[in-house]
């Protein structure tokens, strides 16, 4: 249908300036170059002709993106902007970076290409986020310090925290005075946390007890209900479930989707196309195809293995699993299916956090009818 939209994870490199331990990615020096860039922005834009598309979402990520110099952006942006003129598609651009390697030289581009908007990452307490040199305790003053410096250039900065073991144990309205009253952020999502990728000791910690995440995040949207809702603060995943509750608007985090395999497609340097981000450097047996190596970004999701796996998962997990039983099906799906890969080694198995979002669930609808 004309005037649809596409999703397009886009990581130019998995190159990274920091050594966090939970990391799910297999970090390597490659990037993407502006000639494949253009190859690539092509090819895309000819998929969204194809299927009648008219609005691309581009989500920078990484890797680091800015291991790149901020001059790389200014001429992909020039290319980006000339084919979707070209094409008559309208892109939008977001930037997803953990601001260590931000300096002013990045304002013009974050400006005139994003936005003048940044999505980072930050825990609280930060125990697992390290610089290649340096621990903890370094990289969260340099994040901060950063951070500081982007909003004092008018630029708004989101942040993504994971909840960890400590977490869990100060609270809820600690964890909320830190981000909003400390540091003046308003816009924040906490994600939950999952071993991806290579293992180690602090994922073997994962997935978090269930019982006592789950009355973290109750407590955590009472305290938003209380100090942050009526004053614009907007906290995920509790602002979007608010409003399915309270309005009916299913504007859902990706792990609730339908089937998130038909929302979002992942690029990486070197060309490998996959479901998302979450996939894409640690588990190439999910690869898709890769676009340089193929003349149609159609015919590499038409023909994958891969993909047609992923979307026959949600019928698979309502013959294996009690989902059907459940009265938030209809928004859960079965959850992340990259979480259930990754803790059962089993694609076709529910989202390991199936109690915790149920729990969420029941309790954010609890709170959307006292609202009403």
């Amino acid at each position: 249908m004309t005037g649809a939209h596409f999703s397009l994870i886009l990581l130019p490199t998995l190159a990274c300036n920091a050594d966090c331990e939970y990391c799910f990615e297999n970090k390597s020096p490659q990037r993407l170059t502006l000639e494949q860039l253009t190859v690539l922005i092509e090819k895309v834009m000819d998929f969204l002709e194809e299927q009648h598309i008219g609005r691309l979402s581009l989500y920078w990520q990484g890797g680091e993106v800015m291991t790149l110099p901020p001059e790389w952006f200014e001429q992909a942006d020039i290319i980006i902007r000339r084919s979707a003129e070209a094409r008559k598609k309208e892109v939008v651009n977001y930037l997803q970076s953990n601001m260590i390697g931000y300096s002013g030289t990045w304002n013009r581009v974050i400006a005139e290409m994003f936005g003048n908007s940044v999505g980072s990452s930050m825990d609280f307490p930060n125990l697992h986020r390290r610089l290649t040199v340096g621990g903890p305790e370094e990289y969260e003053a340099l994040w901060a310090r950063n951070v500081r410096e982007a909003r004092e250039a008018g630029i708004r900065v989101s942040v993504i925290a994971i909840p960890n073991e400590k977490t869990l144990e100060i609270g809820a309205e600690r964890f909320y005075s830190h981000f909003v009253d400390q540091l003046g952020i308003s816009d924040f999502q906490i994600n939950t946390p999952f071993p991806g990728g290579s293992a180690n000791r602090v994922k073997d910690g994962y997935p978090l007890e269930a019982e006592r995440l789950g009355r973290f995040l109750l407590d955590l949207a009472t305290v938003w209900m209380e100090r942050g809702f009526d004053k614009g603060v907007q906290l995920g995943p509790f602002d979007r479930l608010m409003k399915y509750f309270v309005h009916g608007c299913k504007d859902l985090l990706c792990i609730w989707q339908d089937n998130c395999v038909n929302g979002f497609v992942c690029v990486d340097p070197q060309g490998h196309v996959s479901p998302c981000d979450c996939w894409a450097a640690s588990y190439p047996e999910f690869r898709y195809g890769n676009i340089f190596g193929s003349d149609s970004l159609y015919d590499i999701l038409r023909l994958s293995d891969a993909r047609q796996r992923l979307r026959e998962r949600p019928e698979l997990l309502i013959q294996r699993e009690d989902c059907i039983d459940c009265s938030y099906l209809g928004i859960c799906h079965g959850g992340c299916p990259v979480r259930a890969y990754t803790v059962t080694g089993d694609l076709n198995r529910k989202d390991p956090y199936c109690s915790v979002y149920k729990t969420l669930f029941e309790g954010m609808e609890r709170i959307g009818a006292c609202r009403t």
